[in-house]
C-alpha cells in the first residue's frame, strides 16, 4: 500500500461518458390528469456516469487522468466537460461532434425509490472523422500513459475500428489496454491485455454456462485464446475475481457488508489499472481490486474509494501486517472522520500493555464487542516509567504496539507520550470509552468527551505485575 501511495500513474480513459442526473422529491398525491404520481422536486444532483465513474474512481485513488471521447455540441456536453475539469481531468482529447447528443440519464426519486428514468442521448456509432481524431491525438500522446482503459457502455463511441486502432497503437508502444466490455461479441477487443467481464457477460461472450471451476476455467481459456489476451479475468460478484494466466486462480471477495453494487465494476477496472501501473503482479492486483470493491459495495450509490479507505478496510479484516494498524494522532483523526461518515461506532481504551497476557486479550475482546472500531491508546516508554517505576516497561513501545496491533480485536493502536490519554480522547471523542473494573467509583480521564463509559472486569489473577513476579521467582 505504501508503494501505491507514492505512485501517481497517468491513465487514459477512452469510452462512453454520461451524466447521471437525479431529481429528488416527495410524492403525496396522484395527478388528476392521469393515474400517475405527482412528485414535488426538492433538489437536483448530477454526477459523472459511464466511463466518467471510472474516471472518478481513478481520481480518488490518486491517478493523473486524461480522457478521450466524443460528445455533442449541446448544453449537456458543456456541463459534462465542466464536471471533468472541476476534478482536474485533462479533456483536451474530447471531440465535439455536431448533431450528437451528449448522454444524460435523469432519474426521479421519491421517498428513496426510483419511479422514473428518462434518457437523452445518441447511441449510433460516432463518425469515422471523430474516430480518426481520437486516433490521431493518441499517436502523439500514447507514450505519456502508463495504461489505457476502454470503458464500453454500448453508446457508440468504441467502434470496432477505434478499439482495434487503440489496441494496436498501445501494443506497439508497450502500453497495456484494459477493457470493460459490452455485448456478446468481444472480437473488437482482440489484443487487449485483459478484459473485466462479469460472469453473465462472460457466459454470453463464450457461450459457456459457468457453474463450477471447470466451466469457469473453460470460459477464461476461451476468452484468453480468442481475444489474444495477456491475462484472462472474470469478475464473480460476491465470489471475487478469477484469473487465468497459465493456471486458474480464484481470489475470494473480502466484502463484509453489501449495501449497493452500483458502479462496482467501474471501481474494479480502475483499481486493477492503478495497481498494474504500479508494477503489481496480477495476484496482488486482484487482491487490491477485491479490497476496493469491498469498500465500495458498503456504500450507497455509485461510489469511489481512496487508498486510505482501502488500507483501513484491510486493517479491519486483519489481512495486513501490524504496521498498518499503528497510527499517529493525525492519521487516526482522519480515520475517525471517515468512520463517523460511514456510521461506525468507535470504542476507545488505553493502557501500558507491557507483557501481553490472557487478561489483556479478554479485556480487549469485550471492549471490541461494544462497537465497530476499537482504538487502543498505548503509553510511551517514558510515561510507563513514570507510572510504573524505573524498571518498567519490560518491552519497548515499538514491540508493545506491534504485538497489540496483531490482535484480532484491535483495529488501531495509537501511541501517546503523556501520562494520560486526555488529548487523544478529546480528539477521538469515542462513542464508548472502556476502562477496567478497578475504576468503579473513580474519576476516569476523558469521560466528558465520550458518549458512554463502560467498565470491564479483569480476569482474576492475571496481570503484568504477577507475570513479572512469577518470572523473577522462577529465576531465583
Amino acid at each position: 500500500m505504501k508503494i501505491l501511495k507514492n505512485f501517481q500513474p497517468h491513465i487514459l480513459v477512452v469510452g462512453d461518458l454520461m451524466i447521471d442526473h437525479y431529481l429528488w422529491g416527495n410524492c403525496e398525491r396522484i395527478s388528476p390528469e392521469a393515474p400517475v404520481q405527482v412528485v414535488d422536486i426538492a433538489k437536483e444532483t448530477s454526477v459523472l456516469g459511464g466511463g466518467g465513474n471510472v474516471i472518478n474512481n481513478l481520481n480518488a485513488l490518486g491517478a493523473h487522468v486524461s480522457v478521450s471521447s466524443v460528445i455533442g455540441d449541446d448544453d449537456n456536453g458543456i456541463e459534462l466537460r465542466n464536471m471533468l475539469t472541476s476534478i482536474g481531468v485533462n479533456i483536451e482529447n474530447i471531440i465535439i461532434q455536431n448533431g450528437r447528443k451528449t448522454s444524460k440519464k435523469s432519474r426521479v426519486i421519491a421517498a428513496n425509490q426510483q419511479i422514473l428514468r428518462y434518457d437523452k442521448e445518441s447511441k449510433d456509432a460516432i463518425t469515422e472523422a471523430s474516430a480518426n481524431k481520437i486516433l490521431d491525438s493518441l499517436h502523439e500522446t500514447i507514450t505519456d500513459y502508463d495504461i489505457v482503459i476502454l470503458s464500453d457502455y454500448g453508446k457508440g463511441i468504441l467502434s470496432d475500428k477505434l478499439c482495434q486502432g487503440i489496441i494496436q497503437l498501445s501494443n506497439q508502444n508497450g502500453v497495456k489496454v484494459l477493457v470493460d466490455p459490452k455485448g456478446s461479441d468481444f472480437s473488437k477487443y482482440k489484443g487487449a491485455y485483459l478484459l473485466t467481464p462479469n460472469k453473465k457477460e462472460a457466459m454470453l461472450a463464450t457461450k459457456i454456462e459457468i457453474h463450477d471451476k471447470e466451466t469457469l476455467k473453460q470460459a477464461l481459456l476461451k476468452l484468453k485464446t480468442e481475444c489474444d489476451l495477456g491475462i484472462s479475468l472474470i469478475t464473480l460478484s460476491e465470489d471475487g475475481i478469477a484469473t487465468y494466466d497459465d493456471e486458474l486462480k480464484v481470489f475470494p471477495t473480502v466484502a463484509k457488508e453489501v449495501f449497493d453494487v452500483t458502479g462496482a465494476g467501474d471501481t474494479v477496472i480502475a483499481s486493477i489499472a492503478f495497481a498494474l501501473s504500479a508494477g503489481k503482479s496480477i495476484e496482488e492486483t486482484a487482491k487490491f481490486a477485491n479490497l476496493a470493491a469491498g469498500v465500495v459495495v458498503g456504500k450507497i450509490g455509485s461510489a469511489t474509494v481512496t487508498l486510505d479507505e482501502i488500507e483501513e478496510y484491510e486493517a479491519t479484516l486483519h489481512k495486513s501486517t501490524s504496521d498498518a494498524h499503528i497510527k499517529s494522532f493525525d492519521e487516526i483523526n482522519a480515520i475517525i472522520n471517515r468512520c463517523r461518515a460511514n456510521g461506525k461506532k468507535v470504542v476507545f481504551t488505553n493502557g501500558c500493555f507491557d507483557i501481553l497476557h490472557v487478561g489483556h486479550v479478554k479485556y480487549l475482546q469485550v471492549a471490541k464487542s461494544f462497537g465497530d472500531i476499537l482504538i487502543v491508546g498505548l503509553n510511551s516508554d517514558a510515561s510507563v516509567s513514570r507510572l510504573k517505576g524505573p524498571t518498567r516497561p519490560v518491552n519497548v513501545a515499538e514491540d508493545r504496539a506491534y504485538i497489540l496491533a496483531a490482535l484480532e480485536a484491535v483495529d488501531f493502536v495509537v501511541p501517546f507520550s503523556e501520562d494520560t490519554p486526555y488529548e487523544l480522547i478529546k480528539m477521538i471523542r469515542p462513542d464508548i470509552l472502556v476502562k477496567g473494573g478497578d475504576y468503579e467509583g473513580k474519576e476516569v480521564v476523558g469521560t466528558e468527551f465520550a458518549s458512554e463509559l463502560r467498565l470491564v472486569d479483569f480476569v482474576d489473577g492475571k496481570s503484568t505485575t504477577k507475570t513479572i513476579e512469577k518470572i523473577q521467582g522462577s529465576s531465583c
